[in-house]
């Protein structure tokens, strides 16, 4: 089976029906024993140092992985995309190009949708099954949402770790499915308590940085939102792709983002929201339009590089809690 890497979540289900296995490159280098090392190798290679840490790790990532082709989203995700996926291109690299068009233009992201079906061999009827099967898997992720939210007794990370790896399902939906269902199998329902006193929600894209959630809890809080990770597991009901991929909030404009933390931080009686920006990413200019909508109270972190949490960024994380508290 073909080995797909993907640079963000796309319509993973075009790349199921096509017999072929999705590689999420964002998780395989930050989940790799020597993170920092591929993104000091692509400075190597020539990238800048006020590149995002992402692009470098995923281009070296692709570099150290048996990959058949990589999907690159070249319009809804990073700006620095399609110049990494040049670099890869010049290295010989197969690139497939997918965009999500701005304004949510359905008809546009059909066409997109049916280029991946053509370029991948699959078809639509394929796609729609798989996204049935998948769909199962979805429901139940949600669902460990909720009981995160409403029970306090799904840490932190796990909310994020089963929420992200919805982008690709670890290349594998039964063996994913299966590690989901022993993860709900172990609640223990007559344990139902909501005992944290602090309710956080963690917006932008997933965190850099190592040991956020740990160090989260370890001050007594509790991030009960994760704002694109959720987005990842399609949180909404869509009969058919088109209509899926157009309701999935990360790739359009800050407007929809909004809306949807402004709706999840009500419903999830949340306290306080971290807003954490890449360095040199353009989203950073967004916090200034998320500070004036939504009104609960917001704490920026930067990061830069796969670490752990500096000691500037833990006083002020510290000092947001202690605030709320």
């Amino acid at each position: 089976m073909k080995k797909i890497g993907i640079t963000t979540t796309i319509p993973v289900e075009v790349v199921y029906a096509a017999g072929c296995v999705p590689v999420d490159l964002n998780n395989i280098f930050i989940t790799s024993d020597n993170a920092p090392q591929l993104v000091a190798e692509a400075e190597y290679q020539g990238y800048p140092r006020n590149a995002c840490g992402w692009i470098k790790g995923i281009y070296s990532t692709v570099k150290k992985t048996q990959l058949d082709a990589v999907i690159a989203v070249v319009e809804g995700d990073c700006s620095q995309t399609q110049a990494m996926v040049e670099t890869l291109e010049m290295d010989g690299v197969e690139i497939i190009p997918f965009a999500y068009p701005y304004g949510r233009d359905q008809d546009l992201l059909r066409m997109q949708i049916n280029k991946l079906i053509s370029r991948l061999g699959a078809t639509w009827d394929d796609a729609l099954a798989w996204k049935s099967r998948l769909d199962r898997i979805r429901q139940k992720v949600r669902l460990i949402d909720d009981l995160t939210w409403q029970t306090g007794l799904i840490s932190s990370f796990e909310n994020h770790y089963y929420q992200i790896n919805c982008s690709d399902f670890l290349g594998n939906p039964d063996t994913y499915e299966a590690e989901v269902d022993a993860r709900l199998a172990q609640f223990d329902s007559s344990l139902s308590t909501c005992s944290s006193p602090l309710r956080l929600g963690f917006i932008g894209v997933p965190p850099i940085f190592t040991d956020f959630y740990p160090y989260i809890e370890s001050l007594g809080a509790h991030v009960v939102f994760n704002e694109v990770q959720r987005q990842f597991t399609m949180p909404f009901d869509a009969a058919g792709l088109v209509e899926q991929y157009a309701l999935y909030t990360y790739p359009y404009d800050v407007f929809a983002r909004i809306a949807d933390i402004k709706s999840e931080t009500q419903r999830r009686k949340l306290d306080g929201l971290i807003h954490y920006t890449q360095s040199f990413c353009f989203r950073q200019i967004q916090d200034m339009i998320i500070r004036k909508e939504v009104d609960v109270p917001i704490l920026t972190v930067e990061g830069d590089a796969p670490m752990k949490l500096d000691a500037r960024t833990k006083v002020r994380i510290e000092s947001f809690v202690e605030m709320l508290s």
